[in-house]
């Protein structure tokens, strides 16, 4: 079995849609749907239940997904340690500021655990650069958020959170059960600083309603934001994971999507270290969830 057939399979046992897997590869779907019955033939056995809605796993597709993913792991663990041997490797990861956290004590423990030669450089962003240095080359793997430009870049989806709004606790709004964009219209909102992420603004800035914001002091960090509530009663919204300070308070808002914990990696600098770190990613945050 060709481990390229195996990383196919694996993505369509996870996505259960031929269109989502193909798109997560990169690829189109009839080269996917070719190179699954390929893997069929060659076991001599049928993986997946087509239909309509998606693809579902047979019994021996269960069991191979299960082979899979350790055949994956082990590949991915031998071609680090030949790379750690030919020199001390070196993965860069980004985090945006004040969120270093988001990787988690089990990310960093399972990875020093598949490798324990690579050595690891955190680089902490601030907000005009969601992306944390992935497009101009300055970090290998990012724990971000999205949405942001994507051009060339991969991510995959480690986790939602829903979003709140970050109110004084002697706010009178803070009292309130839910919060919507019009509650806000004529509280002043943190801006973010020039030369931002525009698809980045456009989520955090949302305008409240169909006029203008009123602007508030620019923030360029959670703790800034955090601290601008605090001192001047300002609007702010961020994913209700972060702790608050005392005197501050969340109030759930309801028309906002959540925001994606994401894993991203530049396309075309895709290495077995960085996807190494990817699956170990998406499969940490996946065990959590259970």
């Amino acid at each position: 079995m060709e481990l390229r057939l195996l990383r196919y399979f694996v993505a369509l046992a996870e996505e259960q849609h031929f269109g989502r897997a193909a798109a997560r590869l990169h690829m189109t779907q009839p080269p996917l749907s070719r190179a699954i019955k390929q893997l069929e033939t060659d076991l001599g056995v049928v993986l997946l239940r087509r239909s309509a809605t998606g693809a579902e796993l047979t019994p021996a597709g269960t069991v191979l997904y299960a082979e899979a993913r350790t055949l994956l792991e082990q590949a991915e663990q031998s071609r680090a340690r030949v790379t750690a041997a030919a020199g001390t490797a070196t993965l860069t990861i980004g985090t945006l500021a004040d969120s270093a956290g988001e990787a988690g004590t089990r990310l960093a423990a399972t990875f020093r655990r598949h490798h324990p030669g690579v050595s690891i450089l955190i680089r902490e962003a601030d907000f005009t650069d969601p992306t944390t240095g992935l497009r101009n080359g300055l970090v290998d793997v990012a724990l971000t958020r999205a949405p942001f430009d994507d051009t060339g870049i991969s991510m995959r989806v480690l986790r939602s959170d829903a979003i709140g709004v970050v109110l004084r606790a002697d706010d009178p709004l803070a009292g309130r059960h839910t919060l919507c964009l019009a509650d806000l219209a004529d509280r002043p909102w943190l801006q973010l600083p020039d030369g931002t992420d525009p698809i980045w603004r456009a989520y955090w800035n949302r305008a409240p309603h169909s006029g203008e914001q009123r602007a508030g002091p620019v923030v360029r960090t959670i703790n800034e934001c955090m601290q601008a509530v605090l001192w001047n009663g300002t609007v702010g919204i961020a994913p209700r994971t972060h702790d608050l300070p005392e005197g501050l308070a969340w109030t759930p808002l309801t028309d906002l999507p959540p925001s994606p914990l994401v894993v991203a990696w530049a396309t075309e600098q895709e290495s077995p270290l960085v996807r190494s770190f990817v699956h170990i990613a998406v499969h940490t945050y996946e065990s959590a969830r259970t």
